[in-house]
Formats: C-alpha cells, sequence, structure tokens
C-alpha cells in the first residue's frame, strides 16, 4: 500500500487549501492513500479531494475522541498526543508533502527529515533538504518519481 502523509496550516489561505485539495484528488487516483493531521485547512483540502475521487484519508488525530476530525477522514487514529503526534504523521507515510504551515508543520518536516524521508514543499518553510517546487504538476512529479523507483 502506498501512502503520503500531507502537512501544513490548518489555517490554509485559499491557494494552499486548493492545491492540496487538488493533490487529493490525484492521488487518489493513482492508488495513494492520503494520511495528515485529520483536522482542517490543508488537512481538510488533501481529504476532500481524495474522497470525491474514492480515495482512501487517515487522520493522525490529536484527541483521544477524534472529535476535530474533518468530515473527509476515513480512518482516525486518536493518538491523544495533540502536536506530539507530528512525528507519527510523518514517519506513516512513504513520503511527504508539504503546503504552507506554521510551526508545527515545521516541527514535521524536521522529523520527516531526521527520519530520512523525502519531503517536498509547495510555499512552506525554506529548510535544507526539502525540495521546493513551485507547482501542482511539479509535486506529483516528485510523486511519480518516488514510486517508479
Amino acid at each position: 500500500m502506498r501512502v503520503i502523509s500531507v502537512i501544513g496550516s490548518s489555517s490554509a489561505n485559499e491557494e494552499e487549501y486548493e492545491v492540496a485539495y487538488r493533490l487529493g484528488k490525484e492521488l487518489a487516483r493513482r492508488g495513494i492513500v492520503v494520511l495528515c493531521g485529520g483536522r482542517t485547512g490543508v488537512m481538510e483540502a488533501v481529504c476532500k479531494g481524495a474522497k470525491e475521487e474514492g480515495g482512501l484519508t487517515v487522520g493522525i488525530m490529536p484527541s483521544y475522541d477524534g472529535h476535530e476530525a474533518n468530515p473527509y477522514v476515513d480512518i482516525k487514529i486518536n493518538t491523544g498526543m495533540n502536536w506530539n503526534r507530528n512525528p507519527i504523521v510523518v514517519a506513516s507515510g512513504d513520503m511527504v508533502v508539504a503546503i504552507g504551515g506554521h510551526y508545527g508543520t515545521l516541527s514535521e518536516i524536521a522529523y520527516a527529515l531526521i527520519l530520512g524521508k523525502l519531503v517536498v514543499g509547495y510555499r512552506t518553510h525554506r529548510v535544507e533538504g526539502v525540495k521546493e517546487v513551485g507547482s501542482l504538476d511539479e509535486i506529483l512529479k516528485e510523486v511519480d518519481a518516488f514510486y517508479s523507483c
């Protein structure tokens, strides 16, 4: 099973939301499971796009009961760990796509790099080791190249 962790802000701007939404659609079309932090913003957008294409979505939830899950999460993993769940989010994917984001996203990027994961970043933190891209097409090119190895 192929799984991509998508990380980003719970308060995404319109552009970030649209890119994440379209990414979710494309990942589902490729049969790739979307895994994220399960909340709003980028997480909601990528799950919504995936669900509209019949994809599977997984949310690594901050609470014990998953009450904050967006309506497009199929499988809730309730951790009760708040932001301490961030290493689980990135460790559970084959690779990581970061879209926008604030400090929580920055911590996830750091954990992903520590774990040796490929991190593709769209308008996110500029960190050594993150492959910066400027469009959805470039994100998908990286995804396709990753799985063709």
